[in-house]
Parts: structure tokens; C-alpha cells; sequence
């Protein structure tokens, strides 16, 4: 199979869809790999190791969506990319259309065959694709949080960890699933006053069970999320419904009433967001503010970090590319159902029904697809 990785072009990503390795493993296999020049050039990883590892470098995208098969991204393609992509080719990267209909709608006219990372399932019911991503999200925010809270950038001036005599900071987290437990781990350690909330005891008897005394939990009603939202400096919301929109768990007038000053670290933001006042930033203008309350909405914030990102991809993403390219992808679908789980469109037709449902669009399985 004729594999093809292009630059990441979305702002301030740098992440890249195969390493070096991978690209080594696929060429043992007799496949050939395209790899757009400096493509893995954010992440550390020259022209000169993709040639050594046998892959074939070309100048320009264009080259590689005509040519390529199988194209291997990590975000989103955007426009100018949804326009070179052709009935027959297959597309494997997060797409989060729940929250994009222009994208999906674009998808469906295209009529390739679009495999979503976020939606790839595994045997224990995780999201193999999406935990790399959400451990490293989740570790990043309550740092990112801190930042944000000094008072050089308007905020409340607050110092995480507190002083002798001064109280820490509350940190409140939205989501005790992968996000929520590595924002609780870092907050914990530095310092913080940690309350996670959630909707499944299981999850929060995990959270418990993992940092004891530490950090507390409760119900995510929307009494208590509303609560202490207001009572918090920092809120961060990691909260995921595979494949669909996020569920809007901060009101608008909750941020209304939260203290003035305080942070929004929205980590759902690409999947629209668990704040009503939350919309998509960059990493060269992360934050805005709303109602006197700063909002980072970064969709791709482990771009900030591509070489941890990109290796920590690979390895989840790895098997799953090596049975697209030596089965093909309909063999590789009907012989996983956890990777036929990430189908979300082929030749037209939509095939995740959280997606379907989020943007009223007509759903067909991925079963009577492959059935035919």
C-alpha cells in the first residue's frame, strides 16, 4: 500500500502523523510511505531520518493526496486539504465532527473513507487513540491554568499552591476519566485545594481510590457544578461523550457569577466545549475573556508539546496503521471490531451514530457497509 504523511498545516501544530519507526516497520512490510518535507521537523525528526527509514520525501501536500492511498494525519484536515481528498482513499486521524459540520459535510462530499482516531475502541471499553492525547491535555492544564492566574495577564493573582497561611487555590475538574485523573494528578502535586466531579460512582471511586485524601469528588449535578464553579479560581472541563458533542455542563450564568479573574481551562473545546461561553483558540491567541472570566479553548493543546506527543501517538496508533496497510482497510474493519468502531464515513455515508445524532444528519452502520 501507498502510504502518505503530510505537514500538519492547522496554526501552531506541530505534531506529526508517523515517526521514523513506524515508517521503518511499514517499508519491512513492502509498503511505501510518502512523507511530506519537514513534516516531523516540530517534533524533532528530520527529512533524513524518514529517508532512512526508507520513506520517500516529496515537496509538496499536493503530491501526497494525489498519489497516497492511505493518508496518515493527527488533526482535522482543514479546508484546503478536504478539497484534494478523492473517492477511494482512506483518512485516518481525529476528525471531532460532532462539533464541525462544515467538516463532516465536506467529508461526506469527498467520498473517501474517513477513520476517526477518537472513536477506535479497546478491549477493557477505553479509547486507545484518544488516552495518549487526554494524559497528556490533562497534565498540561493545571499548569497552563497557573499561568494564566498570575497577575501579569489580568487574573486574580493567585499562586496555586498557597503560602504559609494562605489557603491554595480550588481547582475544580469536570470529568473523572482520563483527563480529569492526569489534571488531578498534577494539581495535587502542586499544591491545590482539588475537588474532581463526575457522573459515574465507579470512576469516582477510582479517583478516590488512586489519590485518597488528596482530592474530593462529588456528583456533577448542576447544582454542585455551578456551586463551585463560583467558589473556584481555576475550572478545568475534561468532560467526553465518545464521538459526540460535549455535554454543556457551565452555564452561562454560572460564568457570570464565578470570580472575577478566574480561569476556564476547556479541554472538550474540539468536541464544542463543556462551557456555554466556550469557543476554539489558537496557541498564538489561547485565551479570551468572558463575563471578566479568562477562557483557554486551545482544540489541539498537545501540539504544544510535539515531540512527547508525536512518539506518544505513534505507539497507540502503530497497530492499527499496520493492519489498514497489510489487510487493507475493509479486511482490517471486518476482522476488529474496535477499529471498525472509528469508521465515521465512507463514499458519503455517515457511519458514527453519536455524530449523526449531534448534527441531524442520516447514519448507516459500519456493519451493513461492510456487509455488502
Amino acid at each position: 500500500m501507498l502510504i502518505g504523511v503530510p505537514k500538519e498545516i492547522k496554526e501552531s501544530e506541530f505534531r506529526v502523523g508517523l515517526v521514523p519507526e513506524t515508517v521503518a516497520e511499514l517499508t519491512r512490510r513492502k509498503h511505501r510511505v510518502l512523507v511530506e518535507t519537514q513534516a516531523g521537523a516540530g517534533a524533532g525528526l528530520s527529512d533524513q531520518a524518514y529517508q532512512a527509514a526508507g520513506a520517500e520525501i516529496v515537496a509538496a501536500a499536493g503530491e501526497i493526496f494525489e498519489r497516497a492511498e492511505l493518508i496518515v494525519k493527527v488533526k482535522e484536515p482543514l479546508a484546503h486539504e478536504r478539497a484534494m481528498l478523492r473517492r477511494g482513499q482512506v483518512l485516518f486521524t481525529y476528525l471531532h465532527l460532532a462539533a464541525d459540520l462544515p467538516l463532516t459535510q465536506e467529508l461526506l462530499a469527498s467520498g473517501a473513507t474517513a477513520i476517526a482516531y477518537e472513536t477506535v475502541t479497546g478491549d477493557s471499553g477505553a479509547l486507545p487513540l484518544l488516552v495518549p492525547m487526554s494524559e497528556i491535555a490533562g497534565r498540561m492544564a493545571p499548569q497552563i491554568g497557573a499561568h494564566w492566574l498570575e497577575r501579569p495577564h489580568g487574573t486574580r493573582g493567585v499562586l496555586v499552591a498557597g503560602a504559609a497561611g494562605v489557603l491554595p487555590a480550588r481547582v475544580l475538574i469536570l470529568g473523572p476519566g482520563t483527563v480529569g485523573t492526569n489534571a488531578a494528578l498534577i494539581a495535587a502535586g502542586l499544591g491545590a485545594d482539588v475537588v474532581v466531579l463526575g457522573r459515574s460512582p465507579d470512576s469516582l471511586r477510582r479517583i478516590e481510590n488512586r489519590f485518597g485524601a488528596r482530592v474530593r469528588t462529588g456528583s456533577a449535578n448542576p447544582e454542585t457544578v455551578d456551586a463551585l464553579c463560583r467558589e473556584s479560581e481555576l475550572v478545568i472541563a475534561g468532560a467526553l461523550v465518545p464521538g459526540a458533542a460535549a455535554p454543556r455542563l457551565i452555564k452561562t450564568e454560572t460564568v457570570k457569577a464565578m470570580k472575577p479573574g478566574s480561569v476556564i481551562v476547556d479541554i472538550s473545546i474540539d468536541q464544542g466545549g463543556c462551557a456555554e461561553t466556550s469557543r476554539p483558540t489558537s496557541h498564538l491567541q489561547p485565551t479570551y475573556r468572558a463575563h471578566d472570566v479568562i477562557h483557554y479553548c486551545v482544540p489541539n493543546m498537545p501540539g504544544a508539546v510535539p515531540r512527547t506527543s508525536t512518539f506518544a501517538l505513534n505507539a497507540a496508533t502503530r497497530p492499527f496503521v499496520l493492519s489498514l496497510a497489510d489487510k487493507g482497510w475493509q479486511s482490517a474493519l471486518r476482522d476488529d471490531a474496535h477499529l471498525r468502531n472509528g469508521l465515521s464515513i465512507h463514499d458519503g455515508r455517515l457511519t458514527c451514530r453519536a455524530v449523526a445524532e449531534a448534527l441531524a444528519l442520516p447514519y448507516t452502520s459500519a456493519g451493513e457497509l461492510l456487509s455488502r
